[in-house]
């Protein structure tokens, strides 16, 4: 028996990434994992592939996580394919980076639409089914952005935060429902993203952490698998920072 036995869980942009990390961590667990991303490619298979080789269900769904019309008709399928959803981890996300001054209204946009509204459709999808099985884990996937602000970042940072100030909410509203609600704000994640980052940059942020170098996804993971499971019961409205003492 796993930690996550006999759930499912429900991750936007899962096929790669901090998002895949914490999909293999949760069939690895024992829970059926649904997946959402932009397109059903081939990177989006062979995740399928492997996380189906922990025995677990599996299913990949193309939707556009900002689109509120095609997210409420994607968790309808995914609680007919699967039958409930214990835990939604909002994980989709973005860059589109530029000093505020320079910063287009289509960048602002595209970063708030799929950082934050994204998560706003999956709550209001999902929150509902959560509430009649009277018990759910919502994760929004934050960052330390969020709780600092970061040059050429204006729209990143005020989506992140807001994905916090959503899952502390949520956590008031749904309690009483068994619900709960919490954020990860990860700080430099090894990871595609930063991976084209370059290396004078890389070498600041690490001179900035404590711990001396950055995070693993599967680091992220660990935590997402903690927030997600009955070891975290009495945790709720919660932010987790994973930044190796970056920002305390």
């Amino acid at each position: 028996m796993g930690l996550l036995t006999g759930k499912t869980a429900l991750i936007t942009g899962a096929a790669r990434g901090i998002g895949k990390a914490i999909a293999l961590k949760y069939a690895a667990e024992g829970a059926d994992v649904a997946f959402t991303d932009l397109v059903i490619n081939e990177a989006a298979e062979e995740t399928v592939a492997q996380l189906e080789a922990f025995g677990v269900r599996v299913k990949a769904y193309a939707s556009n996580a900002a689109d509120f019309d095609a997210t409420q008709e994607v968790v309808q399928r995914v609680v007919a394919d699967f039958g409930r959803i214990d835990i939604l981890v909002n994980n989709a996300g973005i860059t589109k980076d530029g000093l505020v001054m320079r910063m287009s209204e289509q960048q602002w946009d595209a970063v708030i639409d799929v950082n934050m509204k994204s998560a706003f459709n999956f709550l209001h999808a999902v929150v509902p089914v959560m509430a009649r099985q009277r018990s759910g884990s919502i994760i929004n996937m934050a960052s330390i952005a969020g709780q600092t602000g970061n040059p050429g970042q204006v729209n990143y940072a005020a989506s992140k935060g807001g994905l916090i100030a959503m899952a502390k909410s949520v956590a008031k509203e749904m309690g009483a429902r068994g619900i709960r609600a919490n954020a990860i704000a990860p700080g430099y994640v090894l990871s595609e993203m930063t991976e084209s980052l370059p290396q004078a940059v890389k070498d600041e942020f690490i001179k900035m952490i404590p711990l001396g170098r950055g995070a693993s996804v599967e680091e992220v993971a660990s935590v997402a698998l903690f927030l997600a499971s009955d070891l975290a019961s009495y945790v709720t409205g919660q932010v987790i920072a994973v930044n190796g003492g970056m920002y305390c």
